[in-house]
């Protein structure tokens, strides 16, 4: 089997599209790993919904603070001006256009970029959290996932199965097989995991891929 991308370098990938002095949310799962990635004079202010602002990436063993976590429940590094405060201030922040990119994980992702992350309809049970105040409230949202699900099932598809979260909100998608871009005349790929064919990755995809003649391999 060819290898893929870890969730490691998925997170890497995505924290080279994360510009200087931006607001930035990040949801549970893959996304919580940005913030391993970006630095300190990058001045990228981390927001979480359970009211943390500005924290850093997260604790290690021996510096976790059972008050100092983020909205998935991980222990967070303190950083110099890190702040706290009520939830309804942190989806206040969100619901009025101040984070500028949220990442979030997802279950699926059609191909107009309809979001559906919050409900596996077979379990019949689903947690919607913070998942559609950041997809309509941020200025652009990236969804870090694997390609497929467990059973190789298709994550990117042509029409979301699973009820949606936001529609027409995805912006970019990092897998661990390529970085695509949504666009309103479709998905374009500019980016491939190193080893990886285009035939490939598109057989592993429900929803039609737009090849650029100038693809090249992901870098970090």
């Amino acid at each position: 089997m060819k290898e893929k991308l870890s969730r490691e370098t998925i997170a890497m990938r995505i924290s080279k599209e994360i510009p200087n002095n931006s607001y930035v949310n990040l949801g549970i799962g893959i996304p919580t790993l940005v913030s391993q990635f970006t630095n300190f004079d990058q001045n990228i202010i981390y927001h979480s919904e359970n009211g943390v602002l500005n924290y850093g990436g997260l604790a290690n063993i021996d510096e976790e603070n059972p008050n100092l976590i983020n909205a998935g429940g991980q222990f967070l590094k303190s950083t110099i001006g890190m702040s706290f405060f009520n939830s309804a201030d942190a989806f206040a922040m969100i619901r009025g256009g101040h984070i500028d990119i949220s990442v979030l994980g997802a279950l699926q992702v059609s191909e107009r970029g309809d979001l559906a992350n919050w409900m596996i309809p077979e379990r019949g049970v689903g947690n919607i959290g913070g998942a559609m105040d950041l997809a309509t409230g941020a200025k652009k949202l990236i969804v870090a996932m694997e390609h497929t699900d467990k059973n190789n099932n298709p994550k990117i598809v042509t029409k979301c199965s699973y009820p949606l979260t936001v529609s027409e909100c995805v912006n970019l998608i990092v897998t661990d097989l390529c970085v695509i871009s949504v666009k309103s005349q479709g998905l374009f790929v500019r980016e491939i995991a190193p080893g990886w064919g285009q035939e490939e990755i598109q057989n592993l995809t429900e929803a039609k891929l737009f090849f650029d003649n100038n693809i090249t391999e992901i870098s970090l």
